[in-house]
């Protein structure tokens, strides 16, 4: 029976060929064309924006990476390839009529090209698009510089772990990967052109075979001997000990580094082995090297320094590990900036008279009390200053302080933004979502300590108080604060407010760009007249047409049909609405803006705005982060930034683990033109030096930040939770008291919450407090701690934020069971005997919703701690009708005692605190105006003096009844000024009723 002749590749006719081609084509342009697109759309806004110089450099560097490792890997599998088809035998007997290797062969020998050059092309273009992505590793290998600080084990500068180390350790990895699949494929072409053959008991391998794949098993072992050295280094990193420490423990310094030491010699002498088996022309020696290298690296890299873990260290691990503890407390404190000369640890205790600076910070910490929670009045805001329904506010909204009439005071704010979701029926129409509707209007600020007790339909019933105090019963975010002689200034500004009332003046209040309007697929806003009347919605009498510096141009049809195929829009191309003056203005996200600018930035998960000379900015706080800094404590960043607040609005956490961070750039987004503005405030960061020399000018130096938006500088929250979280820990300076845990601090948990936010970390929060140096008021970011898995207050944590100390931490230091912790005293607040008389009262089946506000804690007196919670009521509506909280009653605890009142006067009156409660009335502007008398006369309240006796108490069960049938009353009208009023009724009646019982 002849043998059938070898057969290639079915042949195609011309017709098929011409529809494969067309398929391919078809295909390449579905797999390359959005790239392309996206690469050409980004090339034009890298342009709009002036940071040009980013993308070109991001994409020459990994053009050239993709290029390297794509050749080198293809070089080296082409050469192993090449080896074995010269190296091929003369004659290859057939093994049968059957043998599948003929058939390979004779393909593969008709089509050399194909498979001698396609198989390492194909494989070094994957590799190369896997490596592009590492240009970050490459250009701070270039551009790197010293950090001046030494690991203790090695001594080397830390830079070289920072900077070299993962350049070197990419290198050798793309080397073991080029020499791994040369391996297999030289074997393989061994195999297919007879130099390996499989047939008998032992197979035969050819004299060029063996010489080949010895060789490449040398080269390999021989990498593996270069990675052992560089392992020594990455033990410093190790995560043996975790969670109680990061870094090289007793077992990694004494068991593991010999080890590697060891087995970095013998991969040496394997190597040489390897190498020897070309000549000896015997490979049982290579075989029993490699045998040996296994072997070793199971006795001496595994077993060994388990043994030693087990046997020596845990039996005595707080002395073993001691001096390595100490070398991961250095390191953290370093990585995180919480060095002594940054954190400033005080003892806090009661005890003394109270110095003059003390009673005058007292009367600026109480006189600032914040009763406005930027968590909950989203709604309330939207309610009162939407304006239209085409505009919203965020979810959370921010805190900042603003300096009116020579008085700071902090305010929350808001940016009136465009919100795509809201838009309704025909709005939703794309000349109208994308040409008309494409900006947002104003910025809305209130005063954080001041309150309206009137209904918000009645402006003329305004009271501006200290403290947060309202008499009304209920209470509205005020609009407006006093001006120069007697007159009222807005803080709402908008094109609907005259100029010449405007306390935070804004020039240019129109939004283009900002977190809401960014929050769809296509956020995209086309703009500009195209000769044609203005279209863009301004307000409901006039159109705009935008002539800011944003946008990139529409005037061409090559971009036209760019961006119609970026974002799958055929009306790009068609509209008559574009012309040769329109822009496109897209990428509107402010924390977006900047990460693409800056992608060596990680972005603070909150983006505020602020007023700075006229303009809305939006300030960014941007952070450079190493992952691999030795000794230094590894942390994710969206587990310890995550609290409750991200719970509810689900806000965007930055995603990275991280073992050093620094607050190194304010980045600015301008809100109508989208000007992106990167400003350095840290000269000593060694990371921004780096990317600083790999951009250079694309970071402004600090010299450059104006007074005015120096003021609104805070410190970011991201990077305060991460600090928090390692002092919790990182406090302690005795490596035996850190072992032993008995020291630490927790986080605590929000005890306002409910549900699955119950259980996550309380925020912290921004105040005005006092100092008790210079009794000025300062704008700190606070946050309490928790002893270790207790309940009781163990210290306080301030960041200053003020531009003449700004960034110093200050920590208050509590003796132990000293004050209740957050969750402590909410629950005694709560569970208060009129709080849940009032609470059953306001809540019970009418459907109205009880909401607790930020719960604030606050150093007053001489070793103090004051807690404030406000207490909000949102109303139970009919489906059409608006519903939003409302300040109703406000909760205090000072030394344990507990006031309650619609006042933080009378809350603090009710525990004796009459010091600090006068303390909010004494300071300017601050004087407390009656609101005009409700036209429904109040219920009783009881200023008659309660009699004693019998009658007495029939006397206070009737004044008793009457109250509670007012409060029935003014629910069932809806009248919230009268509902107040009888909660203070019914208050003052079971006062007397148990006066009366006494």
């Amino acid at each position: 029976m002849g043998m059938r002749p070898p057969t290639g590749l079915p042949s195609l006719s011309r017709r098929s060929r011409i529809l494969l081609v067309t398929a391919l084509v078809l295909a390449a342009l579905l797999l390359v064309g959005p790239r392309l697109t996206d690469a050409y759309t980004n090339w034009l806004w890298f342009g709009e924006v002036g940071f040009r110089n980013v993308y070109t450099t991001v994409l020459f560097t990994r053009i050239v990476l993709f290029l390297v490792v794509a050749l080198v890997v293809a070089a080296i599998i082409w050469l192993a390839l090449l080896l074995a088809y010269r190296s091929r035998p003369v004659f290859v007997p057939v093994s049968g009529p059957g043998d599948p290797i003929a058939r390979y062969r004779t393909t593969v020998m008709s089509r050399l090209r194909l498979f001698g050059l396609g198989i390492p092309l194909l494989i070094g273009i994957l590799s190369g698009l896997v490596a592009q992505s590492s240009w970050v590793t490459v250009q701070l290998f270039l551009h790197g510089s010293s950090f001046g600080v030494k690991d203790p084990q090695f001594h080397l500068d830390v830079g070289f772990y920072a900077f070299d180390l993962p350049f070197y350790r990419m290198v050798l990895n793309w080397l073991f990967v080029a020499a791994v699949i040369a391996f297999f494929a030289n074997l393989v072409a061994h195999y297919v052109f007879g130099g390996l053959r499989l047939s008998g008991r032992e197979g035969t391998l050819s004299n060029s075979a063996r010489v080949q794949l010895a060789v490449l098993a040398g080269i390999f072992v021989l990498l593996k001997a270069i990675a052992y050295w560089f392992d020594r280094y990455a033990l410093l990193s190790s995560t043996r000990k975790e969670p109680t420490f990061t870094g090289g423990s007793y077992t990694d310094i004494n068991a593991v580094l010999p080890a590697k030491l060891i087995l970095l010699s013998i991969a040496v002498i394997c190597a040489i082995a390897f190498f020897a088996g070309v000549v000896l022309r015997d490979l049982r020696i290579p075989a029993m090297a490699a045998a040996l290298l296994v072997l070793s690296s199971i006795l001496v890299g595994a077993v060994w320094p388990l043994l030693v873990e087990q046997f020596s260290v845990r039996p005595n691990a707080a002395t073993k590990e001691h001096d390595y503890i100490q070398r991961n407390i250095d390191a953290t404190r370093q990585a995180y900036g919480i060095t002594p000369d940054k954190v400033d640890y005080v003892d806090y205790k009661s005890g003394g008279q109270e110095p003059p600076a003390q009673q005058q910070a007292d009367s600026q910490t109480i006189g600032n009390v914040r009763l406005l929670d930027p968590n909950l009045l989203t709604a309330t805001f939207t309610q009162r200053n939407q304006l239209q329904n085409i505009y919203g506010f965020p979810d959370t909204l921010a805190v900042d302080r603003y300096n009116i009439n020579n008085q700071i005071g902090d305010y929350v704010v808001a940016a009136r933004e465009l919100q795509p979701a809201n838009l309704a029926d025909n709005q939703k129409d794309w000349i109208n979502r994308h040409t008309v509707y494409t900006h947002g209007n104003g910025f809305v600020a209130s005063p954080a300590n001041k309150v309206n007790a009137a209904p918000p339909n009645d402006p003329k019933q305004v009271q501006q108080s200290a403290g947060g105090d309202v008499t009304g019963g209920y209470g509205y975010p005020v609009f407006s604060v006093p001006g120069p002689n007697g007159t009222t200034l807005t803080t709402v500004s908008d094109l609907g407010t005259p100029v010449n009332t405007e306390a935070i003046k804004v020039d240019q209040p129109r939004i283009y760009y900002g977190p809401l309007i960014s929050k769809t697929d296509a956020d995209y806003a086309i703009v500009g007249s195209n000769n044609q009347p203005a279209r863009e919605y301004d307000t409901n009498d006039s159109q705009y047409t935008y002539n800011g510096a944003g946008g990139v141009s529409l005037g061409n049809w090559f971009n036209r049909v760019a961006f119609a195929a970026k974002y799958a829009e055929r009306n790009i191309l068609f509209s008559g609405a574009i012309g040769s003056d329109s822009k496109i203005i897209y990428n509107r996200n402010p924390r977006d803006r900047v990460t693409q600018v800056a992608p060596w930035l990680t972005a603070d998960s909150d983006a505020y705005p602020a007023v700075v000379n006229g303009r809305i900015l939006w300030i960014v706080d941007a952070y450079t982060t190493l992952d691999n800094f030795p000794y230094a404590q590894r942390t994710s960043l969206d587990g310890v930034v995550e609290d409750s607040i991200d719970q509810t609005t689900g806000r965007v956490l930055p995603r990275k683990e991280v073992s050093y961070i620094r607050n190194s750039v304010k980045a600015t987004v301008d809100a109508y033109d989208g000007t992106v503005t990167l400003y350095e405030v840290d000269k000593t960061d060694p990371v921004l030096k780096a990317w600083s020399s790999v951009f250079p000018g694309s970071v402004k130096p600090e010299s450059d930040i104006s007074p005015e938006l120096r003021s609104h500088f805070r410190y970011p929250e991201d990077m305060f939770k991460v600090q928090r979280e390692m002092l919790a820990r990182y406090h302690v300076n005795d490596p035996r008291e850190f072992f032993t845990n008995n020291a630490f601090w927790s986080v605590p948990n929000d005890p306002t919450q409910e549900g699955a936010a119950a259980t996550a970390h309380q925020p912290p929060y921004y105040v005005l407090i006092g100092d008790p140096k210079t009794g000025k008021a300062q704008f700190n970011l606070t946050s309490v701690m928790v002893g270790y898995k207790r309940n009781y207050l163990s210290a306080y944590i301030q960041a200053h934020s003020d531009p003449d100390n700004y960034g110093k931490l200050t920590v208050l230091q509590l003796p132990d069971s000293a004050a209740q912790g957050p969750g402590q005293t909410h629950n005694q607040m709560t569970s208060n005997g009129a709080v849940a008389a009032d609470r059953t009262l306001l809540t019970g089946t009418n459907g109205n919703k009880l909401k607790y506000g930020n719960l604030l804690t606050l150093p007053v007196g001489n070793g103090g701690i004051l807690y404030v919670e406000p207490w909000y009521l949102e109303r139970a509506t009919s489906s059409n009708a608006p519903s939003f909280p409302q300040l109703v009653k406000v909760l205090v605890s000072y030394n344990d005692k507990i006031g309650y009142g619609s006042t933080v006067k009378e809350a603090l009156s009710q525990i004796g605190a009459s010091d600090l409660a006068s303390s909010a009335l004494d300071l300017p502007g601050t004087a407390v105006t009656p609101p005009t008398q409700a036209t429904t006369p109040p219920p009783s309240t009881g200023t008659t003096p309660p009699a004693t006796g019998s009658s007495a108490k029939d006397t206070a069960v009737k004044q008793l009844d009457d109250a509670l049938k007012a409060v029935q009353d003014a629910q069932k009208s809806g009248d919230l000024g009268q509902l107040g009023k009888a909660l203070e009724g019914l208050q003052t009646a079971v006062n007397s009723y148990e006066k009366a019982g006494s």
